[in-house]
């Protein structure tokens, strides 16, 4: 019988961790674990269809803004009575239930780090330590998806390194991969060969700071007026800085040289319709998104935040900016649109770059070790 492993997460809907649960669980051994998805909050019944096997159940516990002790005993029955061999949970929200796991003497307890919380993203929220310190004497191994964290984690949560792992997210390259010539996107105004597109994909919320993008196309077009001609704008992704980003737009007289779609479900054919990827975020871990552009052969500009610089190598692969920089960021895009060549040798070394770090099989080999160390497994 397979190993049962619970994933427990704070909502499972669209983004870039839930995203990691995903492939996780498609990829790992199906003869070795089986799986199970618990949600503090809700299940969006649409991105649950993304996971390709029928028998994981996907739990939502409906939990509320604020205290969360009550749901201790509901977590530990829980536990009790599907008997997991590990409960995996993820980011700050989800810490705290590694005690019912333990409590429910769950053999792999399990906690990974995924990225920075929007009121700490430098990592010196005391509170913030403090409550990752309580916790850490019920998790048995821990997991850092960026070396920036793996150094928070050991530094100023002192989990002690034989209990942490640092594991790069992985990409399916065969689904994201690269197009011979931008490929036309269902829908979009922008297919016609002349035009440079420019853009991103993600929720569109404040942390994902859409908007800083958009101050830096008008700011890109205002430097290189030439550009007008060619350069398009992208925004895939829905949320309230939607309408806020359609508005800007057209006060600046360029709503027509942009397109926000909403929200897709055709990702890897709109990473194929692009000639650049920006990730503008304020915040992230290691980003699914750049991983799926760079193996997509797209050249990226990110903000310098997380893992971003990890991924890509600034001036070889695409080009790093300072967080919030509306300047930085539109000198890389105007360059990138005006040396259209050098970009496309970028996306070229950003997909060899996926091939040889970031690979799902590399990923599964990694989860998988860690997973059969906690439970002692040799051999298997």
């Amino acid at each position: 019988m397979p190993r049962l492993v619970i994933h427990v997460v704070h909502r499972f809907a669209v983004g870039g961790l839930e995203n990691g649960v995903v492939n996780l669980i498609n990829g790992l051994p199906a003869e070795r674990w089986r799986h199970a998805v618990v949600a503090l909050t809700d299940v969006d019944p649409a991105f649950s269809r993304r996971l390709q096997r029928p028998d994981v159940p996907c739990l939502s516990l409906h939990k509320p803004p604020g205290q969360s002790l009550w749901q201790f005993p509901q977590l530990w029955h829980l536990f009790r009575a599907l008997r997991p061999a590990i409960v995996h949970t993820r980011n700050l929200a989800a810490a705290e239930f590694q005690v019912p796991a333990w409590a429910a003497r769950v053999p792999g307890r399990v906690h990974s780090e995924h990225g920075r919380d929007i009121d700490d993203v430098d990592g010196t929220n005391r509170r913030h330590i403090l409550l990752r310190r309580l916790a850490r004497p019920f998790i048995g191994h821990q997991i850092a998806l960026s070396q920036d964290l793996q150094q928070y984690l050991q530094q100023k949560v002192c989990v002690a390194p034989g209990r942490l792992s640092q594991i790069y997210n992985g990409v399916d390259a065969t689904r994201f991969r690269p197009a011979s010539r931008r490929q036309p996107v269902d829908g979009s105004p922008f297919n016609a060969p002349e035009f440079w597109l420019l853009g991103t994909v993600g929720r569109m919320v404040p942390v994902k700071a859409q908007m800083l993008l958009v101050e830096s196309f008008i700011a890109a077009l205002q430097q290189q007026p030439a550009l007008r001609s060619r350069a398009r704008l992208v925004l895939v992704g829905d949320g309230p800085l939607r309408a806020q980003a359609s508005v800007r737009l057209s006060e600046s007289g360029l709503q027509e040289l942009a397109w926000l779609p909403g929200e897709r479900s055709d990702v890897p054919e709109v990473m194929r319709g692009l000639n650049c990827f920006v990730l503008p975020s304020l915040v992230e871990g290691v980003s699914n998104t750049i991983l799926e552009a760079m193996a997509t052969g797209l050249p990226v500009v990110a903000t310098d935040v997380g893992a971003n610089a990890d991924l890509v190598v600034h001036g070889e692969t695409g080009h790093i900016v300072p967080s919030g920089s509306v300047d930085g960021m539109a000198v890389a895009m105007a360059e990138l649109a005006s040396e259209p060549d050098r970009a496309r040798a970028m996306g070229a070394r950003g997909r060899a770059r996926i091939e040889e770090r970031f690979s799902l099989d590399a990923m599964m080999a990694a989860y998988d070790a860690v997973y059969r160390r906690v439970l002692g497994i040799h051999g298997e």
